[in-house]
């Protein structure tokens, strides 16, 4: 008996799973390219200055949560806790900028943090991640709220979702924000739990987001930062509501939303689920129109969101369609020479696309048939002594319990004429 055991909040995905994470996949890539934004693929771990000066330094993210060593040259790592972070170092290192003014990516795959593992969170987790670099127009925000939208209810099909959207100034109007959250939560520091009584002077903002139910209680009456924007961070907040309310995008507004990072201005968005509980936020983001330039390049706006897909796939409507269709070939053959021959069958059949499926424990007739049936296949080919003598085979569709005689040099053909109208 196998006495190692997974690590605790880094899950298995099996065989069983997969196919609902296939479908998220396909239907992020697919959507993602419709919208011109193509994949890139950043490593999973990156220097730990990357996430220190990216995220910042005073976020939980940077003091809590990061998985960091270092390797035997000496270099401190980082397993990377989010996406943006990396793709700016990409497009920063490879001059991105310089081959398109706008630059458009999105990204899928795994990310980790030191938490403490609980329904919908986890220590490994995976996220697909969006970014627009390039543009500061609220015509960008709004299309990167289309393609989340159209990715989650759209696409996806997810019920009862609450898109909340936010904006928490810029450079101009984000100190009297900042001063005027410090005189109100420093008249309140004794109510604020420990974390937040350290944010209070470092980035009060960020109190905000602090889920305690104490800090809940002094954060509902705290200013809020929507009612201090500059005039420009007006304009482009209701620049961005009026176009959002053009492309029929619902959203409610959310003036304590914040987000967690250090990088965010001007606009910040969540997608929440009622029924994931305590961990209900499916999807976040915001711009981050500071970020580059403080990683060390020219003053460039961005946006981006990320989703969560372990919390996304926990939120799918049960497809009673998926659940009981029938798709797929096997063979079934009694004897070597008929084995040899299924086994040339089924060759020409994945070569042209369609699932085959063959035996390959030795089974009896019944075992294979009944095998089939457990493998959800909509068409059983049985091939015998009998069958091979005559030159033909048996094909049974398992859903009609109908069954006729094919020859054997006309059976993929009339396999895929019988896939071909129904789709593989």
């Amino acid at each position: 008996m196998l006495n190692v055991r997974g690590v605790r909040g880094a899950p298995d995905i099996l065989p069983r799973e997969t196919s609902s994470w296939r479908r998220v996949e396909e239907a992020a890539r697919g959507l993602c390219l419709r919208y011109g934004y193509h994949e890139i693929r950043t490593p999973i771990f990156e220097r730990t200055e990357l996430f220190v000066r990216g995220i910042g330094e005073g976020t939980d993210i940077v003091e809590k949560e990061m998985y960091t060593f270092t390797d035997q040259g000496q270099e401190n790592l980082t397993l990377r806790p989010e996406g943006t972070a990396p793709v700016v170092r990409a497009y920063l290192e490879h001059h991105m900028a310089a081959q398109l003014p706008l630059v458009k990516v999105y990204y899928v795959g795994p990310m980790f943090r030191r938490e403490r593992p609980q329904g919908g969170r986890y220590r490994q987790f995976h996220q697909l991640g969006v970014e627009a670099i390039g543009s500061g127009q609220p015509a960008l925000d709004a299309e990167v709220l289309a393609l989340l939208s159209g990715f989650l209810q759209e696409e996806l099909r997810v019920p009862d979702l609450e898109l909340r959207l936010n904006s928490i100034g810029d450079a101009v109007c984000r100190p009297r924000i900042k001063d005027r959250l410090l005189a109100y939560f420093s008249g309140h520091a004794s109510r604020l739990c420990r974390d937040c009584q350290e944010r209070l002077h470092r980035n009060p903002l960020r109190i905000l987001d602090c889920k305690q139910d104490g800090c809940q209680r002094v954060v509902a009456e705290a200013p809020k930062p929507i009612e201090s924007l500059c005039e420009a961070c007006a304009a482009h907040f209701s620049e961005v509501r009026g176009l959002l309310d053009l492309l029929n995008i619902a959203y409610t507004i959310d003036d304590r939303l914040v987000r967690g990072l250090d990088y965010y201005t001007r606009t910040t968005f969540e997608v929440i689920s009622p029924h994931l509980g305590a961990q209900n936020a499916l999807a976040g983001g915001g711009r981050y129109d500071g970020l580059i330039e403080a990683m060390g390049g020219p003053p460039t706006p961005g946006i981006g969101f990320a989703v969560g897909l372990e919390r996304v796939i926990a939120s799918l409507p049960v497809s009673a369609e998926e659940d009981t269709a029938l798709h797929g070939v096997y063979i079934a053959t009694m004897g070597d020479e008929a084995h040899v021959t299924g086994m040339r069958l089924l060759q020409e059949l994945r070569r042209q696309g369609v699932r085959g499926l063959i035996d390959l424990e030795a089974r009896s007739l019944k075992g294979q048939l009944r095998q089939a049936n457990k493998d959800r296949v909509r068409y059983c080919v049985i091939i015998g002594e009998e069958e091979l003598a005559r030159g033909q085979a048996t094909l049974r569709d398992m859903e009609k319990a109908e069954q006729q005689a094919v020859p054997l040099d006309h059976v993929v053909a009339r396999l895929l004429e019988l896939e071909g109208s129904r789709g593989r």
